[in-house]
């Protein structure tokens, strides 16, 4: 027996205009579930105001406020959420929740391959297309030739598992051309080998830049224009409150995605919470309580290990992705780095923002990478965008550090 399968996810509308909408997830519990939360609600553009999350250890109530987009799709947005927790089985005809029965097969990849003549904005217009279709893009090169016809290159998965068919294709490829309009020339869509998404890994090669300064763990005081500054931050733990748990209590600003980045941390830890709050307040203002122990039961009480996730939960504070304009020979570069869940999950919609922000500053991309990098002893999703300077770059390089920063942080 178990839960009914409709009443794992419940998400109830606001009570008037304005208000947030509630979601309550109610399942067994297992490790990392409120990340994979998180990054589902975020990958459907909406922000958490507050959330609860209890559990004994092995079942969970979870309970998240969000806002958002006026036309979330709350009816798949709900699908996926029952997907993430674990599978549910049928008996006598009502659905109950059981135990998972063993690892799901790595999903098929597939390539998208366009041509079309250039413009401004049309990388983030076919990103936007993809996004609404739910097809992830793990990997995309393109390129512009000299005669101002764009190659476009999409490696993406389909969360539905559709892509195979006829249907599925057709319409895909019929949205695409709807943004694209006269200005699309070759268009398919093939089912790849993972041999060839390898092939097609990105320069290995990455600027000091990001390499180096934007990777340090540990931060100093004063952080550059555009990301927190320390007053605004609080991390402390407390092992005297409770006797089974650490207390660690988190003061900060708020930005889009900021429970993902914390829960993502907490993930790779194998940390549990047992008991957790998460409220904002005016001017952006985020409190946390979060009581949690190890995967053995335990309370942190090694001052190394402390140590340890209380500096990297700072970093996901400060600064939970990378930005960095620099020269590439005699071009500008714009590079962004997202970090990598130990699970191979990476954070939602990075390529969404960074073309909505360059459409918005109307700059062209000239070519665009996304590869993945191992940097110390962390997996990074490295975005490197060309920007197409044509007669020379009106916006400066500070302007357009800034903007795309602003549009991942949720602060545009």
């Amino acid at each position: 027996m178990g839960i009914l399968y409709d009443d794992v996810v419940i998400i109830k509308p606001p009570e008037k205009e304005g208000d947030p909408s509630m979601i309550t997830v109610n399942c067994p519990d297992k490790t990392g579930l409120g990340c994979d939360l998180c990054r589902i609600i975020l990958f459907f553009g909406l922000n958490i105001v507050r959330g609860d999350v209890s559990t004994d250890g092995k079942w969970c109530y979870i309970v998240f406020w969000v806002v958002g987009k006026q036309k979330t799709r709350w009816s798949l947005l709900k699908k996926r959420m029952v997907e993430a927790c674990p599978s549910c089985s049928s008996a006598s005809g009502i659905s109950y929740y059981c135990s998972d029965l063993g690892p799901s097969k790595p999903p098929d990849v597939f390539l998208l391959k366009f041509c079309c003549h250039d413009r401004k904005g049309l990388l983030h217009d076919v990103t936007a297309v993809l996004s609404e279709l739910e097809l992830l893009i793990i990997k995309v090169k393109v390129s512009t030739t000299p005669d101002g016809k764009v190659l476009d290159l999409f490696f993406i998965i389909d969360t539905r598992d559709l892509l195979h068919t006829k249907t599925r294709k057709d319409d895909t490829i019929e949205q695409i051309k709807g943004v694209l309009e006269d200005s699309v020339l070759t268009m398919d869509i093939e089912l790849v080998g993972p041999e060839i998404s390898a092939c097609s890994q990105a320069s290995s090669f990455l600027p000091s830049a990001i390499t180096e300064n934007d990777y340090n763990l540990e931060l100093p005081d004063s952080v550059q224009t555009g990301t927190l500054r320390s007053d605004y931050t609080s991390i402390t733990v407390d092992n005297t409150l409770s006797p089974a748990h650490s207390l660690v209590q988190i003061t900060c600003q708020d930005h889009k995605g900021l429970l993902y980045d914390i829960m993502r941390t907490l993930k790779d830890y194998n940390i549990k919470i047992s008991f957790g709050r998460f409220t904002t307040k005016p001017r952006r203002k985020c409190e946390m309580d979060l009581f949690i122990m190890q995967a053995d039961g335990k309370k942190i009480v090694d001052p190394n290990k402390q140590s340890s996730l209380l500096s990297r939960l700072r970093t996901e504070l400060y600064r939970p992705l990378r930005v960095a304009v620099v020269s590439r020979g005699p071009d500008t570069e714009l590079l962004v780095a997202n970090p990598v869940e130990l699970s191979g999950e990476g954070r939602p919609l990075v390529f969404y923002d960074i073309t909505l922000a360059l459409k918005m500053l109307e700059i062209c991309i000239f070519s665009a990478e996304i590869g993945r990098h191992s940097i110390g002893d962390r997996e990074w999703e490295v975005y490197r965008i060309l920007l197409d300077e044509g007669e020379g770059l009106s916006v400066p390089r500070n302007k357009i550090e800034e903007g795309v920063w602003k549009m991942l942080m949720g602060w545009e």
